[in-house]
């Protein structure tokens, strides 16, 4: 097999594992356009229907959390498959849900496949990806989330328009928002049937003294200039190495009860959501009237955002091989900084109270602007970067364990921000939120500059000593 051959099948692998990122995606946007119909039907409060929102993301956090222990025990490719079981089924339930609390069930259910596959993507494009590679298909589980978001928002408007809304019948003498749920078994079945179909990952089977398996894998993937006796010897080194040092097998360690590089990896996670970028997601309607749009105009400005993230990871596709991780993310960091900036700024001219705000002038003009600005900058740097360097950036014998610390730290922080959002709103309006998220924004670029490593080029193999030394 020729060098573009392998690389073609590194990357048509790499694809097939970011198919858990449009799941991720999917759920965490087909959810709002049903909300209101959920909560006219079953006539919740807004406090439980905000449980029914944010439970999934609790789900989420257990999912990840597990879900790296798992691949350890079962490997990658058969907890990808546990992961759409667990989706596909809930998905099915959500639609049949007769209370508000049967539903939070189940969208708690789907959560938990959500977060496997937001662990298991990650680990496993980096764990098959030649390092010349490995930043560019890493970056493809961003690009997938952002695509899963787009189909969700457009899936739910088809589904709301088709029955003159999502609370109205439309098939079979079941309402639209029903229907929004029952879409996401397509790609749940999509996803477990190349689940089924994928090879394991090559350091998982050397972790198994499956050598002749892992040749096969490494083989397919790296091209006939690598040496892949080379590199399962590598794998081997790397794994005696560990178990000899039986700490290395833990995430345990000195600082406040963690390795240190682990840590790095858990406040990495933490100040990507804590930059506010699914206030924007979740709350953008606010947002757009109140700088002028009608709420009739909400899903295209909506879709304007989410097809925006998904054109920006493009960027970071063709830079994070060729500029590195640590570059990228610094200059994310700033731009986050003055885009979040600016908005507070201009939410301190605002008129009204809560939910109607309005912002006249230029002024509207400068926040709608700056928030696209920083839809930009997220997309195109610390959205796809964080979970390559998430798969990559943690020894090989915690990596999974590890990535699955750092994910469910994500989705825990992703649950507060949602949560926090509507009430720090209400009492202090849009400002004070906008300037706590560039303030996190700022110190996530004194973190960048003094903890993350730069991982470009460098084998997983090689990964212990560079992380550790940065951390």
């Amino acid at each position: 097999m020729n060098e573009r051959s392998a690389h073609r099948k590194a990357t048509g692998l790499a694809v097939a594992a970011a198919v858990g990122g449009f799941l991720f995606g999917f759920d965490s946007s087909v959810i709002n356009g049903a909300v209101d119909a959920i909560e006219g039907q079953f006539e919740l409060d807004s406090t439980v229907t905000g449980l029914v929102v944010a439970v999934a993301l609790l789900g989420c956090a257990l999912g990840a959390w597990s879900g790296g222990k798992l691949a350890d025990r079962w490997g990658r490719t058969n907890v990808m498959v546990l992961g759409a079981v667990l989706f596909f089924v809930s998905s099915i339930l959500s639609a049949i849900a007769w209370s508000a609390w049967d539903l939070a069930l189940w969208r708690f259910m789907a959560g938990v496949g959500i977060g496997i596959a937001s662990v298991i993507a990650p680990a496993y494009i980096a764990e098959i990806a030649p390092a010349a590679m490995r930043g560019r298909l890493g970056s493809l589980q961003q690009l997938a989330i952002t695509v899963g978001i787009f189909t969700a928002l457009l899936s739910d408007q088809i589904l709301a328009t088709s029955a003159g809304g999502a609370a109205n019948e439309l098939w079979l003498g079941w309402e639209a928002w029903r229907w929004m749920f029952i879409v996401a078994v397509v790609p749940a079945a999509v996803y477990g049937i190349l689940a089924v179909r994928m090879p394991e990952s090559p350091r998982y089977l050397v972790s198994k003294g499956k050598d002749a398996d892992a040749r096969a894998v490494l083989s397919s993937v790296l091209g006939p200039e690598e040496d892949v006796e080379d590199r399962i010897a590598q794998i081997h080194r790397s794994i005696s190495e560990d178990e000899e040092n039986a700490e290395l097998g833990s995430l345990k360690g000195s600082r406040l009860g963690l390795k240190p590089i682990v840590w790095v990896g858990i406040v990495m996670a933490i100040f990507q959501q804590f930059v506010g970028i699914n206030v924007i997601f979740y709350y953008s309607t606010t947002l757009w009237q109140a700088v002028g749009f009608e709420e009739s105009q909400a899903f295209l400005v909506s879709t304007i955002t989410a097809v925006t993230n998904v054109a920006v990871t493009f960027i970071a596709i063709a830079l994070i091989d060729k500029v590195g991780r640590r570059p990228l993310l610094l200059i994310g960091s700033a731009g986050m900084a003055v885009s979040l900036g600016l908005m507070a700024i201009a939410f301190t001219q605002a008129t009204g109270s809560g939910e109607n705000v309005s912002l006249d002038g230029a002024w509207g003009i400068v926040a709608l602007v700056s928030a696209n600005a920083f839809v930009v900058f997220f997309g195109a740097t610390w959205g796809p970067l964080m979970w390559v360097l998430l798969g990559e950036m943690f020894p090989n014998r915690i990596r999974a364990a590890a990535l699955g610390v750092g994910a469910a730290a994500n989705w825990i922080a992703n649950f507060a921000i949602t949560l926090t959002f509507p009430p720090m709103l209400a009492t202090f309006g849009p400002a004070l939120p906008y300037l706590m998220y560039a303030i996190f924004a700022v110190l996530s670029f004194f973190f960048v500059l003094t903890k993350i490593p730069e991982t470009k080029g460098v084998e997983l193999e090689d990964m212990s000593g560079e992380a550790y030394h940065r951390a």
